[in-house]
C-alpha cells in the first residue's frame, strides 16, 4: 500500500473502494515550492477495494499527493472531491506540517457561521470548487529501503543496539520531543525543540544519570493543526490529530524533508545510552474532525470506510474530537498493522502506548477483548516482544476499561494517581486504597493471567497537572487556552499548601518540597511499571495549566534552568536518581508476580503491614482519619521461583503526617542482619547510612525504606 519506490519508478497502491477514479499526482521538487505545476496519472488497475499502478520517472524525493473522483453524496455518507489534494495515509515522509487552510473545507462554508452554505442550492453540503493544492504538504516518495543490518532482533536499527529491558525493570519517561530540548541552555540554538536537540548529549546524559530507561515521546506521526486552534494563534502542540501514520512529523527536523533520518539518530541516541523508545500513537481517530472539518486525506478517499457512520451517515464520536476510525474493519486494521511493524523495522522503536485503547478494542458491538485489533496485535511476529500500553478509556458506551485489557498489554493506571495525590493530601490510607496501589492494583489486574507489570502507575502525565503544580495549585488555569479556563479535568486531587501559585513564603515552599519528594517515592517504590513526566524531577511547573495541548511556548516547555542551581529542591533530582537506583539494586521493588501475604517456603510472609508501635494495623486502624503512618516489609513473591530466590526484605514506611518515632519490626523467622537505611525523603542529601535496630524518627511529610538481607 501507499508509494513504493523500485529501480525505475514507484509503485501505487490506494485503498478507496467506492472512488470512481484516483490520480496521482506528482509535483516540481524545487524547495519551498507548495504547489507549481501539477502532473496527473490516473491509477488504470483496480483489483477489488485497491486502485494501483506502476508509474516509471518517478524517483526517491519526488512530492506527491492523491486526488480521488466519484459521488458526493452526503446523505449517504460520500464525500469524494477531486479539487482537494489529499495526503497518502501511508505517506512514509511528508515536505511539511499539517496546518488548517480554508481550502482544505470539501463543502462550501457559510460566511457567517462556518456551517454548510444552505443558500448554494437544495443541498445545504455541496463540494468546493477551489482547489487546496497549495496549502496541503505533500507526500515525499521513500528510497528503496536498505536491508535491516545485525541481527534479528536489532528490528532494522543500523546502530544495533537496543537496550530490551524487561517489563519489570521499566522506568518510563514520559516527554515531549520538542518540549525535551526547547529551553535547554545546552542544546544548540538551531537544534531545540527538534530530535536532533532530543538527541543531544546535555539530554541523554540527563536521562542517564537519572537512571531512566525507556522514554515514551507523545505523538510524532505526522499531525494536524486544528481550525480553531490556528484561527486563535495557537497550535496542536501535542499532537493527537494524525493524517498519515507512517510520517514522521516534519515541524520537529531542522530540516524537514530529513525528518526521517532525524528521527532515526534520536532512536539510535537513546539506544547507545541503554534507553528504550516508547512512541505514543493515535489510531482511534484522524485530524479531519467531524462533518465541518477539512477534506485532506481519509475523508476523501473512502469516507464510509475509514470512518464509523451512524444508520444517519453522522459520524461516531467515540474519542471526543469529532471522528472515530473503524479499526474493525479489515483495510483500516491492515494500515493500522502495517504503520507499527514500520515504526519497529524502520524506526527501531521498542513499544507503543495506544491513545483511546478502549476505542481500539471496541466493535459494533462493544468492548470485546477477542477484538481484531487485540487478535492482530497477539499474532503478529514484529510486535512480539515490543511493549504495549493501553490507555484504557475513551468518552465512548461503557468506555472506562482499567484492568481489562487482554496480555501482553500493559495499562495506565489513573486509580494509582488519584489514590496517591488523596493519600498525600490528607485522605486516610484505607480510604485511598494505598494498600492495593503499592501492590500493583492487584484487585484491578490480577485475573490470574496477568502480572504486576500491568499497571503503569503515574502521578502525572502530558494530559493534566505537572507534580509541582499539584502542590501549588488548588484550581485549574487554562485561560492561555482560549477557553475560558473551562477546559481540561476539574477535579486533580491538588492542593496548593497554603498559596495559589508561586509564592516567597519560606513554610510553604518546604512543605511543598516534602510532599513532591514523598509522592515521587511512592511512585518508585509501587510495584507496576514507574512513569516519570519529563520535569517532575526538577519541580517544572506550567503554571497551573492542566491542559497544556495548545502551549508551544515556554509553559509547555521543560524548565531546565532551576537544575543544580536555583531550583527550589535542588536536591530533587538526586533523590529521584537515588530512588531509581534503589529500585533497580533490589528487585523485591520490581516483581512480576503480585503480592498477596502469602507464606513463602522460609516461612516469611511476602507483604507484612506494621503501625508505628510495631504492631499489626487492625481493619479499623486503616480508615481511621488520624491514622498517617504505616510501614511495610516486602520480600519476594510466595510460590513464585524467582520471588523464593529472593532473601532481601524491605521495608517502606511512609508518613502523611507529623513526625513520629517508627518502632522498626525486629529480626523474624531467621531474617538476616538488621535494617539498612536506604534512602529518607526529609534527608535528601544523605544516603544509606550504618545498620540501624530499635525505632526511627520517621519526619513529617516524608517516606523512609531499608533493606536486610
Amino acid at each position: 500500500m501507499g508509494v513504493t519506490a523500485d529501480a525505475e519508478g514507484v509503485n501505487v497502491a490506494v485503498w478507496a473502494p467506492e472512488a470512481e477514479a484516483i490520480e496521482f499526482c506528482l509535483f516540481p521538487s524545487a524547495a519551498g515550492d507548495l504547489c507549481g505545476p501539477e502532473e496527473r496519472c490516473g491509477l488504470p488497475y483496480r483489483e477489488g477495494e485497491v486502485w494501483y499502478a506502476h508509474i516509471s520517472g518517478v524517483f526517491p524525493g519526488d512530492r506527491y499527493g492523491l486526488r480521488a473522483h466519484g459521488a458526493w453524496d452526503p446523505e449517504t455518507g460520500l464525500l469524494h472531491n477531486p479539487r482537494k489534494l489529499l495526503v497518502d495515509p501511508y505517506a512514509r515522509a511528508l515536505d511539511g506540517p499539517l496546518r488548517w487552510d480554508p481550502l482544505m473545507l470539501g463543502y462550501v462554508e457559510d460566511e457567517e457561521d462556518g456551517s454548510p452554505d444552505a443558500s448554494t442550492g437544495a443541498s445545504s453540503y455541496v463540494p468546493s470548487e477551489r482547489d487546496s493544492a497549495g496549502v496541503v504538504p505533500k507526500g515525499i516518495v521513500a528510497a528503496v529501503a536498505a536491508p535491516p543490518s545485525g541481527t534479528e532482533g536489532d528490528r532494522a536499527d543500523p546502530a544495533g543496539n537496543r537496550p530490551g529491558h524487561a517489563l519489570a525493570d521499566l522506568v518510563v519517561y514520559e516527554a515531549h520531543v520538542k518540549g525535551l530540548s526547547a529551553a535547554h541552555p545546552d542544546v544548540p540554538e538551531e537544534l531545540r525543540g527538534t530530535y536532533l536537540g532530543a538527541a543531544h548529549p546535555a539530554i541523554v546524559d540527563h536521562l542517564s544519570e537519572l537512571g531512566v530507561n525507556a522514554v515514551e515521546f507523545l505523538p510524532l506521526q505526522a499531525f494536524f493543526d486544528d481550525r480553531h486552534l490556528v484561527e486563535k494563534g495557537l497550535c496542536n502542540y501535542w499532537g493527537y490529530q494524525p493524517l498519515a501514520w507512517f510520517a514522521p512529523e516534519p515541524r520537529y527536523a531542522s530540516v524537514p524533508e530529513q525528518a526521517d533520518a532525524e528521527l532515526r539518530e534520536l532512536v539510535h541516541a537513546l539506544h547507545a545510552a541503554g534507553i528504550e523508545v516508547i512512541l505514543d500513537v493515535v489510531y482511534n481517530h484522524s485530524g479531519e474532525g467531524d462533518e465541518y472539518g477539512p477534506t485532506v486525506g481519509p475523508r476523501g478517499l473512502n469516507n464510509r470506510g475509514y470512518y464509523r457512520l451512524d444508520q444517519d451517515f453522522g459520524y461516531i464520536n467515540d474519542t471526543g474530537t469529532g471522528n472515530t476510525l473503524g479499526v474493525h474493519r479489515p483495510a483500516m486494521l491492515r494500515l493500522v498493522m502495517d504503520s507499527l511493524r514500520h515504526w519497529v523495522q524502520h524506526f527501531g522503536v521498542d513499544g507503543f502506548r495506544f491513545d483511546l485503547g478502549a476505542t481500539l478494542g471496541r466493535g459494533p458491538f462493544g468492548f470485546d477483548t477477542q477484538s481484531a485489533f487485540f487478535q492482530a496485535i497477539a499474532q503478529d511476529p514484529v510486535l512480539a516482544g515490543t511493549k504495549l500500553i493501553a490507555e484504557p478509556w475513551d468518552i465512548g458506551p461503557g468506555g472506562y476499561r482499567l484492568g481489562e485489557f487482554p496480555e501482553p498489554f500493559s495499562e495506565w493506571n489513573d486509580t494509582f494517581r488519584d489514590g496517591v495525590r488523596r493519600l498525600w493530601r490528607g485522605e486516610s490510607v484505607g480510604g485511598t486504597n494505598l494498600g492495593s496501589l503499592l501492590l500493583g492494583s492487584a484487585n484491578v489486574f490480577d485475573t490470574g493471567v496477568r502480572s504486576a507489570t500491568a499497571s503503569v502507575n503515574f502521578l502525572s502525565a502530558h494530559d493534566g497537572f505537572t507534580l509541582a503544580d499539584v502542590v501549588s495549585y488548588n484550581e485549574r488555569h487554562n485561560e492561555a487556552n482560549g477557553e475560558n479556563g473551562a477546559d481540561g479535568h476539574g477535579e486533580n486531587f491538588s492542593a496548593n499548601l497554603g498559596v495559589e501559585g508561586p509564592t516567597d513564603d519560606p513554610a510553604v515552599l518546604a512543605a511543598r518540597t516534602r510532599r513532591v519528594r514523598a509522592m515521587l517515592a511512592t511512585l518508585l517504590l509501587s510495584q507496576g511499571v514507574p512513569m516519570l513526566l519529563a520535569g517532575d524531577e526538577m519541580g517544572n511547573s506550567q503554571a497551573g495549566n492542566n491542559n497544556a495541548y495548545a502551549q508551544d511556548n515556554e509553559m509547555g516547555w521543560v524548565d531546565w534552568s532551576g537544575v543544580g542551581r536555583d531550583a527550589a529542591d535542588p536536591e530533587l533530582p538526586g533523590l529521584v536518581g537515588r530512588l531509581i537506583d534503589v529500585r533497580r539494586r533490589l528487585p523485591v521493588l520490581r516483581q512480576r508476580t503480585f503480592l498477596h501475604g502469602g507464606e513463602r517456603a522460609d516461612g516469611l510472609r511476602d507483604v507484612r503491614w506494621y503501625r508505628p508501635d510495631g504492631g499489626k494495623p487492625t481493619p479499623a486502624d486503616w480508615d481511621r482519619a488520624d491514622f498517617h503512618a504505616i510501614g511495610v516489609v516486602l520480600r519476594g513473591a510466595a510460590g513464585d521461583p524467582d520471588g523464593e530466590a529472593m532473601a532481601d526484605q524491605v521495608l517502606v514506611i511512609l508518613n502523611t503526617g507529623c513526625d513520629v518515632d517508627f518502632v522498626l519490626p525486629s529480626s523474624d523467622h531467621g531474617a538476616i542482619g538488621t535494617w539498612r537505611l536506604e534512602v529518607d525523603t526529609a534527608r535528601a542529601e544523605l544516603g544509606a547510612e550504618t545498620p540501624i535496630d530499635g525505632s526511627y524518627a520517621v519526619a513529617e511529610q516524608s517516606v523512609v525504606v531499608f533493606c536486610r538481607g
